[in-house]
């Protein structure tokens, strides 16, 4: 009887406990779909893809994605992170390669996870990673800058910030372009001053009430911009014919295949660490996320649609909105699906200029801003790591501005770990021994090579006066030393000569010897 009654009351409470759950799954759904939808379209407006592929995205992250397991709380879709890459591999190949490129790019990433690689992604210098976002937003805005005023933009990063002067002009001396100007910056001005309105940020997210107010403002003003178009969500996707997967033998496809799937694990690795430090929950399994990201992304290849990563803009209004369990980024992706089918002819309300403003938005949060000061005071080093990525990206582009960076940071590193120093003593026979102490790799190398050859060339002087010649050199107080410095110590050693008795027969100990490797 009593335990009739106990299993009773423990099925009541977990009821109230999911009843419960799902009512705050449900709410906080609805925030995260409010802010997806205008984010999902600007990030395909920026891709220079139809709108409905920004969507889809979102869609296959709410309803697939989102019900893998990995981190409960991250909402996966579009990202602005990846905005640049895609733009530019749809000029170079085409829209109809996107869906390859996406699509080998997830099974990538599966089996990175499956190999349990996910861990590894948190070894990436900090400092790669914000001079990669850095670059991305300095590229992002540059590119934006030219559809607020519902201008073409040029192709190049480079040449769309020297094209700024003439945009400029241009836009002061056409009345429609300083119309569409003053949607962009008048959207821009919301997102920043809503926030600090409480009451009106608990009720509607930031991004869609300066897109509504923007909406409300050319309809009323009957203002002459342009306007999003739409082609319909099941005309947009695009699935990749067997002949498109010809182009994986390009060499410039396959590197932007590698970037895809490097650049999107990295983003959703470290806003996956972000999102962990704004729950109490259950924290994420990386290799898992990982799985779940890259099937994601190999569903979206199908589809034709832009990749995928965790977003941390959906993810932290996803937490502060009171989500418990997946359900409500599963729902996220219902209510995005319901809108694309039933509800396209609102997107053709939206003005591009106040799309172009959430991206420039978003741009500038890419950039360091209140960190920067604190990392030069005590990390000059990792500054310099950030600015050269960030200026390799945007002079080069994505890909080969990330591979600059990590080199650099690898030889930061390897340059902060190799401590190495020369201890000298004189025996009574008038040599000096040299005990070299530390790691030492080739970074070091040509400094302890001229420190040797200071030394020897004072024992030259000494023997002048009366002294014994000669150095030994000593590598016992070395805890590690690389294959290039290992080769240059025994090669100094040997090319030093040996110690000459008083006949002058050459038999007497070598000097410059190793003594111990």
């Amino acid at each position: 009887m009593q335990k009739t009654l106990f299993r009773r009351v423990r099925t009541a409470v977990d009821r109230v406990g999911l009843l419960a759950n799902l009512r705050a799954d449900f709410a906080a759904s609805l925030v995260v779909f409010l802010i997806a939808v205008p984010l999902s379209v600007g990030i395909a407006v920026a891709s220079g893809v139809p709108v409905e592929l920004g969507l889809v995205t979102g869609i296959v992250g709410g309803l697939l994605t989102g019900l893998l397991p990995g981190n409960s709380m991250q909402v996966s879709g579009p990202a602005a992170g990846l905005t640049v890459l895609v733009y530019e591999a749809v000029r170079e190949y085409g829209l109809r390669a996107l869906g390859v490129l996406v699509l080998t790019a997830g099974l990538l990433q599966v089996a990175m996870g499956l190999l349990k690689l996910g861990r590894w992604f948190r070894a990436i210098s900090v400092a790669v990673v914000q001079g990669m976002l850095a670059g991305i937003g300095i590229v992002l805005i540059a590119g934006q800058l030219y559809a607020l005023a519902d201008a073409d933009a040029p192709a190049g990063a480079l040449e769309k910030l020297g094209g700024l002067v003439t945009l400029l002009t241009d836009t002061l001396a056409s009345a429609d372009s300083l119309a569409a100007l003053a949607v962009g910056v008048g959207t821009v001005a919301v997102l920043v001053l809503w926030p600090r309105w409480q009451w009106g940020a608990r009720l509607v997210p930031a991004p869609l009430a300066a897109v509504a107010l923007a909406m409300t403002a050319v309809g009323l003003l009957r203002l002459p911009v342009d306007r999003v178009r739409v082609r319909g969500l099941f005309d947009a996707i695009q699935p990749p014919w067997s002949g498109d997967f010809a182009r994986l033998t390009e060499f410039g496809v396959l590197g932007t295949v590698l970037a895809f799937a490097l650049i999107a694990s990295a983003e959703t690795l470290f806003s996956a660490a972000a999102v962990d430090r704004l729950h109490d929950g259950p924290r994420t399994d990386y290799n898992k996320e990982l799985i779940a990201q890259g099937a994601g992304n190999t569903v979206c290849g199908v589809l034709g649609a832009l990749p995928m990563t965790a977003v941390i803009v959906r993810s932290s209004a996803n937490v502060n909105a009171g989500a418990r369990t997946k359900a409500s980024r599963v729902l996220h992706g219902v209510w995005l699906l319901v809108f694309a089918t039933l509800l396209p002819w609102a997107l053709e309300l939206i003005p591009v200029a106040a799309l172009a403003g959430v991206l420039v938005h978003a741009g500038w949060k890419l950039l360091p801003g209140r960190e920067l000061g604190p990392l030069w005071r005590d990390h000059r080093g990792e500054v310099a790591v950030l600015v050269t990525t960030t200026v390799a990206i945007v002079v080069t582009n994505l890909f080969e501005g990330v591979i600059v960076g990590l080199l650099l940071a690898i030889v930061k590193a390897a340059w902060e770990t190799s401590h190495v120093h020369i201890e000298t003593t004189t025996t009574r026979d008038g040599r000096v021994r040299a005990r070299v102490l530390g790691n030492a790799n080739f970074l070091r190398l040509p400094r302890l090579l001229d420190e040797l050859d200071a030394l020897y060339r004072a024992g030259d002087q000494r023997a002048g006066r009366g002294a014994e010649r000669g150095v030994e050199l000593d590598l016992t107080g070395l805890r590690h030393m690389d294959r290039a410095v290992h080769t240059a110590l025994s090669g100094w050693a040997e090319r030093h000569g040996s110690l000459r008795d008083g006949d002058g027969n050459g038999d007497g100990e070598a000097t410059g010897r190793v003594v111990a490797v």
